[in-house]
């Protein structure tokens, strides 16, 4: 080869050398070391690749084609295959660990092939068995006929997921198919139970030889998704590998010994004679049909058939094992992955397959377009009612779909015909499967929802994706409801186990109950037991609760009444069997005398929980399950912002108080005559008018003996000595009036007109209406059905004026500031918002109740100040309007846990959060908004959020969380999560959702305890009070118009906190929770303990510290501490110094 650089005149592709000689032959090409390199690694050399005019040229392949029109096509999606590529990198196994998994089968395998014999016994004769050895079966009955002898297996191959190569981590699980020698059984054993057994007795023979090897680490018996007719044998090797992968080993009847057709899903291999004990007269064709029985043994007889068709299929698609792997991984983040009637990877190796192989996709295609045209053929087939079939030509003995969907709920049949995959799943889970697939192509196809995390990233719990949940506790009640059902067939069809019995018909039972308010209804997967080889096998009852999900339809789940066909229909007696006593006949409005079942709810707390009255009822008539065995976990964080003793309320009845009495306001504003110049517009700048505001104002009556009635202003001062009087809320509204030529151009005169509005406004409304009203400067203050509206007067064009200023040249300069800023904030920004989240209550019920939820835990944990009440609005609503990969929260506490969720792990460092009010953003604003941010992150804020209006500066985080406080915000918001999802769906924990709310104060310097005498807003504390005191008013029905007014906006905590703030906010950060906190915790600021230079002008709570010829000040901390308790004399109760930090 000549020795000659290329000039890259085109674009050379550059590669790595592959050999040291190559380095020789070719020209040498500078490439920058790394340190590692220089350190001893080999040293990798850049060159450009020399290529002829032709090969430059020459036309792309077939292969590169496909690639560029799959790019253009789907371009959104370009970014998304890369991501998904690494993932594949990150599942897939290691090299070494595959040649560690390949020794340790050698050595299994080698010694399951020197298993010693044992003398033939009858199969109930366990005296060749040691006594350290169990036997992993449930002996129900106790005995069945047969012989047993221990013999070395016929062969021991790989089946399942590793010889296939779709086996992932980081559960790495490798199957072994042990063969049962042909002598050990009988053609006779699918008849009661003898083959499981057998096959139960030959696993623990294994187990006992093994149990003396020193090449096996753990050993534990489990069962193959929750069947208990087939257990398994877990080895892990010794050493420090036990935890990297998992043996299971199956044993297996020989290939073809049992007659397929034995176990037609209409056909009885267990005897009600030998099951129950009892003598019967029933010959076998009269017997019940045992499906599920029939369909675990045969199970058994497939496996190796089922790797030599995948194999097959496998070898013709490229991207076959990427395919399933990427399914596999989608399967594990929903919880679909594992326990009884799962989808497992086999069912999913196998869907892609039959997929393959009726020509709905192309051999060629991506793992990417596998995955994708698998879920779009889950989402849009229904096979609870078209079963597939792999089967090409089966023989004439295998059933029909028809029987199987007779026999079984949801139907995937192998390629032998006999075998039904999806014997065990249940139809809401396959649902849930369906619903979950559904799901992810809309956000797929969305330009504006990051795919790959929706899709692969992102766990989907169900305490975080299920509305409401349930649990059944007491898994042994499940015995009586087999008893109430007369499930007595099904139940020896399950072989005993009658959790499973009666799990499909509580599903439909709760499934006809809960009829249109549902969405859809899910249950957990029973876990795979694994117990040790010593012990006996768990019963049926020793497993966590049975879990279930619910998915409301808002507009119809909190209905209170259930209405049935009229009286005399023939449906009415069959809506009587299904409510029992509930049920009552009642007439309507409309004259229709119909069935019907009255709930109770008053409240909407309440009538949230209408589908728990349904769902115990129910399963208290039908199944004999108490109410004391379901634990329901709808509400339970709702109590946090729950108020009323009498009728309980989370808020939305006082909001739409506080709305209908400012709809009342703003016509009576819009009808005024006798103004200058006309209102234009009447807006609503407050949460409670956006049913956001944690407790929401309530009407007040006042109690005028506990005040001194000021003369001048007619208003009421409390008394000396009494408690601080209630807080009453002023409920901002703008009122814009319209523009004219009259307004003049100084902003003092502005302001001065605006006086004058106020004024002007307050004496029309006291002659027309007899309001009480007080104006000031800023605002006019309007007292009105037990509430206070403060009106603040705008003018469009006053921020406008605020930003232009003369020069010393007389020149007219427009400049922007704080000022004008922070009143465009008043009188635009917040209005829309308000009128904007106010839509998206109306479109979503519970969306006030999670904005509640929400600020009440930011203010507990003392973030109040970071996190306001407008950024946690928006963090919110972007739950609601971007909920993938959920749907949106149909409950409070669903919607709570997303928050937390959304807090902790959203990359607030590199990404920015759109929040698409209205849905006003299009996929181009995106991108620009992306884009911009990437640009000029360094000065934006650290929690970047924008809104259709507000794209590049996100006004409402610009003053605050800082990076330390968005930090803490962030680790606390996931601690909570984990605690608060614990103790949710575990009924052992100590069940106290309050403490997610209580603040840990270890961090803090300084905690200074206030008197709760003089904390207005005691009662909405977390924790609430056990004494309360008089704040000055009365129960009874308040006055719509009239009386003096009330002390406005009086909370001696904030304005104490304002108050240390102006004084001490350069050296220390102070911390209150706004809703009834009784401490303030004082944070120093470290920079502030760092001596300085004496100077006369800066030693305000300084000490001097001399050193040499030095003279340098430091802050004085016991006169600070002192100043504290001046400033708060009368409100400070004590003050606790928690640690020497400051101390020099």
């Amino acid at each position: 080869m000549k020795k000659k650089q290329a000039v890259a005149e085109d674009a050379a592709e550059m590669i790595p050398s592959e050999s040291h000689e190559e380095e020789e032959n070719e020209a040498p090409v500078k490439a920058k070391r790394s340190k590692t390199e220089d350190a001893g690694g080999e040293e990798v050399v850049y060159h450009p690749v020399k290529l002829s005019r032709s090969d430059l040229y020459r036309p792309p392949t077939a292969e590169e084609l496909n690639q560029l029109k799959e790019a253009e096509s789907l371009f959104h999606c370009s970014l998304l295959k890369m991501q998904m590529e690494e993932l594949l990198k990150e599942v897939a196994l290691s090299e070494r660990r595959k040649q560690q998994i390949d020794s340790f089968i050698q050595t299994v395998t080698k010694l399951l092939r020197t298993v010693p014999e044992s003398p033939e016994v009858e199969v109930s004769d366990l005296s060749w068995l040691s006594s350290a050895v169990k036997v992993p079966f449930l002996l129900v009955p106790k005995t069945t006929k047969g012989k047993f002898h221990m013999t070395p297996p016929a062969s021991v191959d790989l089946i399942g997921s590793y010889p296939l190569g779709t086996c992932t981590k980081p559960r790495v699980m490798v199957d072994l198919a042990v063969t049962i020698p042909a002598d050990v059984l009988h053609p006779k054993d699918v008849v009661n139970q003898r083959y499981p057994r057998k096959r139960a007795l030959y696993l623990a023979g294994l187990a006992q030889y093994l149990a003396s090897s020193s090449d096996i680490g753990s050993m534990l018996y489990s069962c193959l998704h929750g069947n208990r007719l087939r257990p398994v044998l877990l080895l892990t090797p010794p050493g420090k590998d036990s935890s990297s992968f998992i043996v299971r080993v199956h044993a297996c009847p020989p290939p073809g010994f049992f007659k397929p057709n034995r176990f037609h899903p209409q056909r009885n291999n267990i005897r009600t004679e030998w099951y129950t004990g009892l003598q019967t007269s029933q010959s076998e064709s009269s017997e019940p049909p045992t499906p599920h029985y029939n369909s675990s043994v045969l199970g058994d007889l497939l496996p190796r058939a089922h790797l030599q068709f995948l194999s097959a299929v496998s070898s013709q698609c490229s991207a076959f094992a990427d395919g399933v792997a990427l399914l596999k991984v989608w399967l594990r983040q929903r919880e679909l992955h594992q326990g009884a009637g799962c989808f497992n990877g086999f069912l999913a190796s196998m869907l892609i397959a039959y997929l393959l192989t009726s020509h709905r996709i192309s051999n060629s295609m991506t793992a990417y377009q596998l995955l994708r045209n698998t879920l779009n053929f889950l989402a849009s087939t229904d096979l609870t009612v078209n079963g597939i079939s792999l089967a090409k030509d089966p023989d004439s003995t295998a059933p029909s779909l028809a029987e199987f969907h007779d026999a079984f709920q949801v139907v995937f049949v192998d390629p032998s015909g006999h075998l039904n995959m999806c014997a065990d799943m249940t139809a809401c889970t396959y649902k849930q499967l369906q619903h979950e697939a559904s799901v992810s192509m809309q956000f797929w196809d969305n330009p504006t929802v990051d795919g790959f995390h929706s899709l692969l990233m992102t766990p989907k719990p169900m305490i975080r994706t299920s509305d409401h949940i349930f649990q059944l506790c007491e898994l042994v009640k499940l015995q009586s409801s087999c008893k109430k059902l007369n499930l007595l067939s099904e139940l020896m069809d399950h072989s005993g186990n009658y959790v499973h019995t009666a799990l499909p018909y509580i599903l439909s039972l709760l499934q006809r109950g809960l009829g249109q308010r549902i969405h859809l209804l899910t249950h957990s997967l029973s876990p795979d037991p694994e117990w040790s080889v010593e012990s006996e096998a768990p019963k049926h009852k020793a497993q966590p609760p049975l879990s279930f999900g619910v998915l409301l339809m808002p507009e119809l789940a909190a209905s209170a009444l259930e209405r049935g066909p009229p009286a005399d229909s023939p449906k009415a007696a069959e809506f009587r069997q299904l409510w029992g006593s509930r049920s009552e006949l009642r007439r309507f409005q409309d004259g229709a005398i119909t069935e019907a079942v009255l709930w109770d709810g008053e409240s909407m707390c309440q009538k949230r929980l209408v589908p728990r009255q349904i769902i115990t009822h129910l399963l208290q008539l039908h199944a004999d399950i108490p109410e004391s065995s379901v634990r329901y976990v709808g509400a339970m964080v709702d109590d946090v912002i729950k108020t009323g003793s009498e009728l309980p309320s989370t808020g939305e009845e006082e909001s739409l108080l506080v709305v209908q009495s400012y709809d009342d306001l703003s016509r009576k504003l819009w009808r005024l005559e006798g103004l200058p110049l006309s209102i234009t517009a009447v807006q609503g700048a407050h949460p409670a008018l956006r049913y956001t505001q944690v407790f929401p104002p309530l009407p007040l009556k006042l109690d005028y003996s506990f005040f001194d009635r000021e003369k001048t202003s007619r208003s009421l001062v409390p008394k000396e000595g009494k408690p601080c009087p209630a807080y009453i809320t002023p409920i901002t509204v703008i009122c814009h009036m319209e523009g004219s030529g009259k307004w003049p151009h100084d902003r003092l005169a502005i302001r001065h007109i605006r006086t004058a509005f106020h004024i002007r406004l307050g004496e029309l409304l006291k002659k027309h209406h007899n309001y009480t009203c007080r104006p000031c400067p800023t605002h006019l203050d309007v007292w009105k059905d037990g509430l206070v509206f403060r009106i603040h007067v705008a003018y469009h064009r006053e921020p406008q004026v605020l930003r232009e200023s003369v020069n010393a040249e007389g020149l007219l300069v427009v400049r922007d500031n704080e000022e004008a800023q922070a009143l465009e904030m008043a009188t635009i920004h917040k209005p829309l918002l308000t009128s904007t989240l106010h839509g998206l209550q109306q479109q979503h019920p519970c969306f006030g109740a999670v904005c509640r939820l929400a600020k009440r835990w930011l203010g507990a944990q003392l973030f109040g100040d970071d996190i306001t009440e407008d950024t946690a609005d928006l963090l919110v609503a972007s739950l609601f309007l971007q909920p993938a990969p959920f749907t949106p929260p149909g409950s409070p506490q669903v919607g709570f846990l997303r928050f937390l969720h959304l807090l902790s792990s959203f990359d607030w460092r590199n990404n920015p959060l759109v929040v698409n009010l209205n849905n006003q953003l299009a996929a181009t604003d995106y991108t620009e908004i992306k884009n911009d941010f990437t640009a000029t992150r360094e000065s934006l804020p650290v929690l970047f959020i924008a809104t259709p209006k507000d794209k590049k500066q996100s006004i409402w985080t610009k003053r605050a969380p800082s990076v330390q406080m968005l930090q803490r915000v962030v680790m606390v918001a996931a601690e909570s999560l984990k605690l608060l999802e614990n103790q949710l769906m575990d009924s052992n924990q100590i069940q106290d959702v309050r403490v997610v709310m209580r603040p840990p104060l270890d961090a803090y310097d300084v905690l200074i305890h206030l008197n709760p005498k003089q904390v207005p807003l005691l009662v909405q504390a977390v924790d609430p009070p056990t004494v309360t005191f008089s704040r000055g008013i009365m129960a009874g029905n308040v006055t719509q118009s009239g009386g003096a007014l009330p002390v406005i906006n009086y909370n001696p905590v904030s304005l104490y906190m304002a108050e240390l703030r102006e004084a001490f906010g350069d050296l220390a950060l102070f911390f209150c929770d706004p809703h009834g906190g009784t401490v303030i915790a004082v944070l120093w600021k470290p920079k502030a303990f760092i001596p300085v230079p004496f100077k006369t002008s800066q030693v305000s709570a300084r000490s001097v510290v001399v050193t040499g010829e030095e003279a340098n000040t430091v802050p004085n901390v016991e006169a600070i501490l002192e100043d504290f308790r001046i400033m708060g004399k009368g409100l400070i109760k004590s003050l606790e110094a928690r640690t020497e930090k400051w101390s020099l």
